[in-house]
């Protein structure tokens, strides 16, 4: 199945049970009256009903969003192809408009949807990265095959944090889905076949923080 949940399991909390430390989950990323009003993402309102396990994800999450030692571009690529192997409408959309401002085409997004029945030829590197986010999440483990083409461009720290990126975001589907969030109302949502709700070309979006005007920018 592919259709984006349109009910919440886990509701956002009430504002009159909010404490700090919703508050805090709910500001970490900076959001403008975030934290007298809360986010407008609606998995960091999800998550902030568990403020301990929340501002856990969103320290580990931020890792990898700010400090991890792969470039934008194979940071997408992972996110990509994971949220089209795990079935994540909500990672996919809002990760297509990342993946573009990191100078990725349309057509290479639907190369690592697709891959590797695609007509795009990705370099040695990038197609072992698509290879080992199919493999981890088919099998379990990487090839030794895929571990030394890996080896010929990534350093050991690349190649772990490589490996831990696809499993956090193999987790953060996984909760997505299983916790039914839908991507946010007044979102123009990307489908897995790069068409939007309205039919207008999907666009550069912005990552929390990476431009003054990233909340207007991200689309909803």
């Amino acid at each position: 199945m592919s259709s984006v949940p349109n009910e919440f399991r886990i509701k956002w909390p009430p504002k009159e049970t909010w404490t700090d430390a919703t508050r805090e989950v709910q500001s970490f990323w900076g959001e403008p009256n975030s934290w007298e009003e809360g986010s407008k993402t609606n998995v960091i309102n999800v998550m902030a009903n568990h403020p301990p396990l929340a501002l856990a994800w969103s320290h580990y999450g931020k890792y990898f969003m700010t400090g991890h030692t792969l470039n934008t571009r194979q940071l997408e690529i992972v996110v990509l192809r994971v949220a089209k192997l795990v079935n994540s409408p909500y990672e996919w959309h809002n990760h297509v408009g990342y993946a573009i401002n990191a100078g990725i085409t349309l057509e290479e997004i639907a190369a690592i949807r697709d891959f590797p029945n695609c007509e795009h030829s990705f370099n040695e590197e990038e197609a072992a990265i698509i290879t080992a986010c199919t493999e981890l999440i088919g099998t379990n483990n990487l090839t030794d095959e895929t571990w030394n083409a890996l080896s010929k461009t990534l350093d050991q720290n690349q190649r772990m944090d490589l490996v831990m990126l696809i499993g956090n975001y193999v987790m953060t589907s996984w909760a997505l889905s299983a916790f039914g969030v839908p991507i946010e109302g007044g979102a123009d949502a990307i489908g897995f076949d790069l068409k939007t709700q309205s039919g207008r070309t999907p666009g550069v979006t912005y990552r929390p923080g990476e431009n003054e005007d990233w909340i207007e920018k991200r689309g909803y």
